[in-house]
């Protein structure tokens, strides 16, 4: 039954996913007059390449590359890309909300408001420390997992199994997210969005 309760998870964080970058990509679009889905189908390279690297400093020249066709000027596509390889970890944070979620549910612990909430803004701060490499992220979570969530040493254990499983999702979400936010800056720094041909 644990592992019905874990391919539930999973199923549920790449649907998370993916609903976080349509609504990164619809914001983005909306705002600096861009096709979102056309963004995401342009991207779809460096979402790729993270599902195989895990990593996202791994993918930072594929990344700035497929922004630079989104059509964000490459002085902002230079400088956002990196920075949020970094500081950008959105699909890491859903992928540890969940999993820590279900791990205290399945352990008869109650995943309260309350509980979450704290825990949730030191997440915020935690991740701009994890380092852009395959695992990193729940590495730098699992001080505040046990110290604010009460996590014993099994569970800790099966939370960094659980998120190791999927981590390739999340840093493809981290990347394919990050040209949503170069297009933001691009945009407010007043230039327009000019796509490149193949």
């Amino acid at each position: 039954t644990i592992l019905s309760v874990f391919a539930r998870v999973f199923v549920m964080v790449l649907i998370l996913h993916w609903a976080t970058l349509i609504a990164q990509f619809s914001i983005a679009g909306g705002y600096a007059g861009g096709n979102p889905f056309k963004m995401l189908k342009t991207m779809l390279p460096a979402y790729v390449t993270a599902v195989g690297t895990q990593s996202s400093a791994a993918t930072i020249p594929i990344t700035t590359e497929q922004t630079y066709r989104v059509g964000v000027k490459k002085d902002i596509a230079d400088f956002v890309i990196p920075l949020c390889a970094t500081i950008h970890l959105s699909g890491s944070t859903i992928t540890l909300m969940s999993c820590s979620m279900a791990i205290m549910m399945l352990n008869g612990q109650a995943a309260t408001f309350s509980a979450m909430l704290p825990f949730i803004l030191m997440l915020g701060v935690t991740m701009v420390a994890a380092p852009g490499v395959p695992g990193g992220a729940v590495m730098a979570t699992l001080g505040i997992l046990e110290s604010m969530l009460g996590f014993t040493q099994p569970m800790l254990l099966l939370m960094i199994a659980l998120y190791v499983a999927q981590d390739s999702f999340g840093t493809a979400c981290n990347v394919t997210g990050d040209a949503a936010i170069a297009v933001i800056v691009n945009k407010v720094n007043g230039n327009e969005l000019i796509p490149l041909k193949d």
